[in-house]
């Protein structure tokens, strides 16, 4: 006959320390690592991007074709190809500084003050929105606030509170796959705590050595309407760009 021998005190604590160990789910990261890693994901380098803007308001939708090059974070130049009453119209960004340049007026206007908070060709999108810098980490502190899933998506739920006043959007909220360091949905406040602006993205590809957002939909929670969809035709990244193009001379 076999004798069971008994487990001690301190191993049976063992034991269920372990277990509990194996049960407990992932230490949430560093909201600010998490940051870091969505910005080099997001990171601009030289790239040409062909896309297409759908606006849906309230009186039906439209779409608008532009092309864009990007240089760094600092400078972009955007021209818009369709439709036939917008082609023509040039957009340059230079560090804080936003030109437009419409051939209807032949006129170049320098977009500041309360112009940057207008709507860009009547989409969701401000021109504040295009000036923005895309460095999460050196805008806002963040916070891990928890786990949620976006579909399928495993994310990490991030509040995130600005550092200035200059700053556009005074707190957001942002869900950021976990795998990929995209982020998939996201919401934007003002300081009083009223919502602005959402995006919810509705598609992401593998683009050389980068997950892209492809298809999103903005839509500003102010005005009527079904948002605006932001789709990426096309993308070229390391794209050799002649330094002129980032000049006034060009929008004419």
């Amino acid at each position: 006959m076999r004798h069971r021998i008994p487990l001690c005190l301190p191993a049976v604590a063992a034991i269920g320390l372990a277990a509990a160990v194996l049960a407990a789910p992932a230490q949430a990261p560093d909201g600010a690592a998490v940051l870091r890693r969505v910005d080099q994901n997001m990171g601009a380098d030289n790239k040409v991007t062909t896309s297409e803007m759908i606006i849906r308001g309230r009186r039906g939708s439209r779409t608008v074709t532009s092309k864009s090059w990007i240089q760094g974070r600092a400078k972009s130049f955007t021209e818009y190809l369709d439709p036939p009453r917008e082609r023509g119209t040039k957009m340059l960004k230079l560090e804080d500084q936003l030109w437009t340049y419409t051939p209807a007026s032949d006129r170049t206007i320098l977009i500041s003050g309360h112009m940057l908070r207008q709507s860009v060709m009547g989409s969701d999108l401000s021109y504040e929105d295009m000036m923005e810098d895309q460095r999460l980490v050196a805008l806002y502190d963040a916070v891990v606030a928890g786990e949620e899933r976006v579909g399928d998506r495993p994310c990490w739920v991030l509040d995130l509170s600005s550092r200035g006043a200059e700053i556009a959007y005074y707190k957001r909220k942002i869900w950021v796959d976990q795998e990929r360091d995209v982020i998939l949905r996201e919401a934007r406040f003002a300081k009083s705590g009223k919502l602005l602006k959402t995006t919810d993205v509705r598609n992401v590809e593998r683009m050389k050595d980068r997950w892209v957002s492809t298809r999103v939909v903005f839509k500003d929670a102010l005005k009527d309407g079904e948002g605006t969809e932001f789709i990426v035709k096309a993308m070229e990244f390391n794209a050799a760009i002649p330094d002129h193009l980032f000049t006034k001379a060009s929008l004419r």
